[in-house]
């Protein structure tokens, strides 16, 4: 408990003290917020360093942290397969079910949103008009996903090295519903400096876009604490992240032009698009498919004749 606590009090106090530029200047409109939120990504794999360097200091530092061993090559890289598809599947599942709950303002054909978005952009710099279909664009978004996964795996670690790294399995002697529960809670509660100044709910006060952050991360780090304690490594759900970071702006791709977005109701941000994960979640639980996976010395010995 006591490594826990000065995990969360490291993590928590440097991610305040990045963001404090941004409270007492310009906040999201700041030139540097970007400079800050990278910044902000690094403080959990801080903590979960000092933490294990310090203070715990295990005999297997790396495995610790969820870097060594990664089991069975062909194991492993099945489930990085799942962490670049299934955060993108989720993102992209939560338009239509929130469009089908009226809550998601889409328009799945024409992509006018997105037009009018990229319409914009060129005539602020001074461009030509579009030269290609908005399809075509609408196409490119899918590679540039795959391509900004693996950009994003860097920062993505960042979070996941303390996150489900380090804290989940600390947590686990807990049983693995209240590891899951509140390590994603941690997690929501981590990005406070930023969606109390309205990153990601800006048209929410910002106690509601704690509590819906919160929400959500209890939800999808779920299903990133599936990853790591399937693959028994921190590299597919840090791999999971940057996939969904590089997907979250399929929600502009596919909405209607003139719309406002409710992040607390639409795109996986919000509750509608919570459904999906949760069946998914379900689905695993009921599968044991949160079970860690056998390593290769707990694997039974075949019978040897005498």
């Amino acid at each position: 408990m006591r490594s826990i606590l000065i995990f969360l009090a490291i993590a928590f106090g440097l991610s305040w003290l990045i963001a404090l530029p941004l409270w007492f200047g310009d906040g999201l409109s700041s030139p540097f917020f970007g400079l800050v939120a990278l910044a902000m990504m690094a403080t959990p794999a801080i903590a979960a360093l000092i933490v294990v360097f310090l203070v715990d200091k295990p005999a297997r530092k790396a495995a610790a942290l969820g870097l060594w061993p990664i089991g069975r090559p062909g194991r492993f890289i099945g489930y990085l397969a799942l962490a670049l598809v299934v955060p993108v599947v989720l993102i992209l599942a939560a338009l239509p079910i929130g469009a089908l709950f009226g809550v998601y303002p889409a328009d799945f054909v024409n992509f006018s949103g997105f037009q009018e978005i990229t319409d914009a952009q060129l005539a602020a710099t001074g461009a030509p008009a579009l030269p290609i279909p908005i399809g075509v664009l609408v196409a490119l978004q899918f590679v540039n996903v795959l391509i900004g996964a693996f950009i994003n795996l860097i920062p993505a670690l960042g979070e996941e090295l303390g996150w489900r790294g380090w804290l989940l399995p600390k947590l686990l002697p807990l049983g693995v519903a209240p590891a899951i529960l509140l390590s994603g809670l941690m997690w929501g509660l981590w990005h406070a400096p930023l969606v109390l100044l309205g990153y990601n709910y800006p048209t929410a006060p910002g106690w509601l876009g704690l509590v819906m952050m919160c929400g959500m991360c209890v939800v999808v780090g779920a299903v990133f604490s599936w990853l790591r304690i399937r693959s028994g490594s921190v590299r597919a759900p840090a791999l999971a992240h940057g996939a969904f970071n590089a997907a979250a702006g399929f929600s502009i791709v596919f909405v209607a032009a003139g719309s406002v977005i409710d992040t607390t109701q639409a795109t996986i941000l919000g509750w509608s698009g919570w459904l999906v994960p949760l069946v998914l979640i379900i689905v695993l639980a009921a599968t044991g498919q949160f079970r860690p996976a056998p390593t290769p010395e707990a694997q039974p010995q075949p019978a040897t004749s005498r």
